[in-house]
């Protein structure tokens, strides 16, 4: 059983003196416990054999008493018995903790850490539901203030570690969209989730989920199933969003899955669109929805901002705001929520040269990547440097690579426990027909490996979607200094006759048509010369069809061109923010013994650059004096931009910090005199003393990253912090 702890450690922002001090304070924090799978699959094959080992023995047993046999053989027989029961029953206790992460004293299991978390967060106003004193509403949350400062600080970073950086186009659009922009997008026909209903009640559902909850709740609490059937669920999780209608319905009968609440029967499963569906004016004749991501708003931009641009390639585009989907079943906390906060990024580029000028930056970084022939294999994700899995092919291009490079720098320096942080490729079949390649930065929390980032190279397909709809061209120029004889491909649909065969799914067939590479082309040319008909593929549609040679014109043309004029291909990471707030929340808590021994401190270990308040200012006593001198560091740290609290109760100081620790404050400044101060690092509770005139520009300094917490230790007095905690 692998077993690791709740706690990040900020020895990246703090700089810890020494391993051993670390590790110390290590044993003390609360962990959580996860099950490997292949321990597991090894326990319940034990599980089985003796199981079957029993029934053998018994039979013998039976079969000595039938026979009369004398009395010492058959207690011997019966001993034999009892001693594997009792291997069997160790065997359970061990299965039991595998799967419910109860690994002994100290460990917590999944559930259990997650309920201190969310206790901790909700009672500290981290973040509660929305419309509490009316009950709430399902999937909406407040954030309340150290929930606002948190947020407020990922999305700054977010903003100087991307837009600042890479010197971005930022743009704010409006949530409420009209249909015809969502209609091309694809999304008005395309973005639903699987429902299904109580049959008595209306109540609705999510297929998957119910079929998610099932196998989970087998494989975590069923000791009896055998190692088989324990395969077999865990495949059907594996491929559990690749199941057609068909194949959702088909298992959920098999299961015999009914309504969580009412165990009713359900329907069979269909499609609900999740998106929230408005009217723009009064009239309600212009019908809109509420947006479901924010990246439409930059691609009917595009042309506006190419000008801006100064019409050149590459460039990239950024937007911060609210998206809106209807979830059928919204749980999981801040992880599934109808209305929430995306950070996205779409960066043009000429779809014939995908390099990128600051690849190098990152060609370097090594960390776990999931590529989707590991998956495939029944393999488990690796550390591949970065560069190599560019050079092999794993991904696909230099600038989907650099973006990946710098999700993972950006999520480590917010506190995300590298060894809990994964870039996962989607499979073949997981992917838009129009992807180039997809990976997901995913984090592993109490719920699992969680979705956080998406980085995908979508092609060209977005923006010719609106070019075709708006009759608007999205296009980007190359010009040439001297004319340029060129071949071109030219892929012509025939729309009437693909009307006349397909009717409604007539766009689909155009949409896969134009889509071919030129092999594929110029091989359905030759197919259809030689017999008049051939198979083709159409992805959207999930299935063939039959292409004729009325159907679509194929040719090469070579002409002189002055210029050449593309669609640009798109890179896009799309950030969830509030998923990644909630996995930092618990990436950063940890607890640890009070001084007296008798009660566990629960702390958040956010690194500076989160935490919703960077300081503390304690007078140590209530003194009149102390209290002017806070004051003065009070003025002295709103002037370098502090986030900071003044504490002048009469609580004492043990107490205070204790509360401070609890909603991440990584320093406390302590009053104690008139002249001086200390300052008390959060994690190690170390503390150092220094001037009163001193006090706000060491911590401004460590805030910033100009210095470590090992520097300011290695400059400054040291000061006992046994009379305080």
């Amino acid at each position: 059983m692998r077993i690791f702890s709740a706690f990040i450690s900020s020895s990246a922002s703090f700089g810890h003196r020494s391993l051993s001090r670390l590790s110390l304070r290590l044993l003390s924090f609360s962990r959580i416990a996860i099950p490997m799978d292949a321990a597991e699959e090894s326990l319940r094959r034990a599980l089985a054999e003796k199981q079957s080992a029993i029934e053998t023995q018994g039979n013998a047993v039976r079969s000595l008493k039938a026979a009369k046999a004398a009395k010492p053989e058959i207690d011997a027989a019966i001993d034999v018995l009892n001693g594997i029961k009792l291997e069997k029953s160790s065997i359970e206790k061990q299965l039991e903790a595998a799967v419910s992460g109860n690994a002994g004293d100290g460990v917590l299991s999944r559930e259990a850490f997650r309920q201190a978390v969310v206790n901790t967060l909700e009672r500290r106003l981290f973040y509660i539901p929305s419309f509490k004193i009316y009950r709430g509403v399902a999937g909406l949350y407040d954030y309340g203030p150290p929930g606002c400062a948190v947020k407020a600080n990922v999305l700054a970073f977010w903003r100087q570690h991307f837009v600042l950086e890479e010197n971005m186009l930022e743009v704010d659009c409006p949530c409420v969209t009209p249909e015809v922009v969502l209609k091309a997008s694809g999304h008005v026909d395309k973005f639903t989730d699987l429902m299904v209903k109580d049959e008595k009640t209306g109540t609705c559902y999510r297929a998957d989920h119910l079929l998610k909850d099932f196998c989970n709740e087998k494989l975590e609490k069923d000791l009896s199933i055998s190692a088989e059937k324990a395969a077999e669920l865990k495949h059907v999780l594996a491929v559990l969003d690749d199941l057609s209608v068909e194949e959702l319905g088909g298992k959920i009968k098999e299961y015999g899955i009914t309504a969580p609440d009412s165990k009713n029967p359900l329907s069979d499963p269909y499609p609900f669109n999740l998106m929230f569906q408005t009217s723009i004016g009064p009239s309600g004749l212009s019908p809109g929805y509420m947006r479901p991501e924010t990246a439409q708003g930059i691609f009917v931009n595009f042309k506006d901002l190419y000008y801006y641009n100064g019409n050149k390639l590459p460039f990239a585009a950024a937007q911060i705001g609210q998206a809106f989907r209807n979830e059928i079943s919204p749980r999981q906390g801040l992880l599934r929520v109808r209305e929430f906060t995306l950070a996205e990024i779409e960066h043009f580029v000429d779809p014939e040269d995908k390099s990128h000028p600051k690849y190098s930056d990152v060609v370097n970084l090594e960390f776990l990547m999931f590529p989707r022939e590991e998956q495939m294999n029944g393999q488990s994700a690796k550390r591949i440097p970065l560069g190599e899995a560019v050079s092999r092919g794993i991904v696909n291009n230099q600038t989907l690579g650099y973006f990946i490079g710098r999700v993972y720098l950006f999520l480590t320096c917010l506190g995300i426990d590298k060894e809990r942080l994964r870039f996962r490729q989607h499979l073949a079949n997981e992917m838009a027909h129009y992807a180039a390649d997809c990976w997901d930065a995913e984090i592993e929390c109490s719920y699992g490996w969680i979705e956080c980032v998406g980085i995908a190279d979508r092609s060209a397909y977005d923006l010719r979607a609106h070019s075709e709809k708006s009759g608007v061209p999205l296009v980007a120029q190359e010009k040439f200094s001297q004319p340029k004889e060129v071949e071109k491909l030219v892929i012509a649909p025939v729309k009437k006759e693909l009307g006349l065969a397909f009717k409604g799914n007539q766009k689909n067939v155009v949409e896969a048509l134009e889509a071919m590479n030129e092999k594929e082309a110029l091989d359905m040319k030759a197919a259809l010369e030689s017999k008049g008909e051939v198979e083709f593929y159409v992805c959207t549609l999930g299935k063939n069809v039959s292409i004729k040679k009325n159907m679509v014109a194929i040719s090469k043309e070579k002409k002189k061109e002055h210029q050449r004029v593309f669609t640009p291909s798109v890179i896009e990471p799309s950030f969830g923010i509030g998923r990644i707030i909630y996995c930092l929340f618990e990436h950063s808590f940890y607890t640890r013994p009070s001084k007296a021994g008798d009660e566990q401190l629960n702390v958040f270990g956010f690194p500076p650059v989160v935490a919703p308040i960077k300081c503390t200012v304690f007078p140590l006593v209530q003194n009149q004096q102390y209290e002017e001198v806070a004051k003065v560091i009070s003025k002295s740290l709103t002037a370098a931009g502090i986030s900071h609290k003044i504490d002048i109760t009469g609580t004492s100081i043990g107490k205070r910090y204790a509360r401070t620790d609890e909603l991440g404050v990584p320093f406390a400044i302590t009053v104690d005199s008139t002249s001086s101060v200390t300052i008390r690092e959060r994690d190690s509770k170390d503390q150092i003393r220094v001037s009163v005139e001193e006090a706000a520009s060491i911590v401004n300094a460590v805030s910033d990253g100009q210095m470590t917490w090992e520097d300011v230790w290695s400059n400054f007095p040291h000061h006992s912090s046994a009379s305080t905690e």
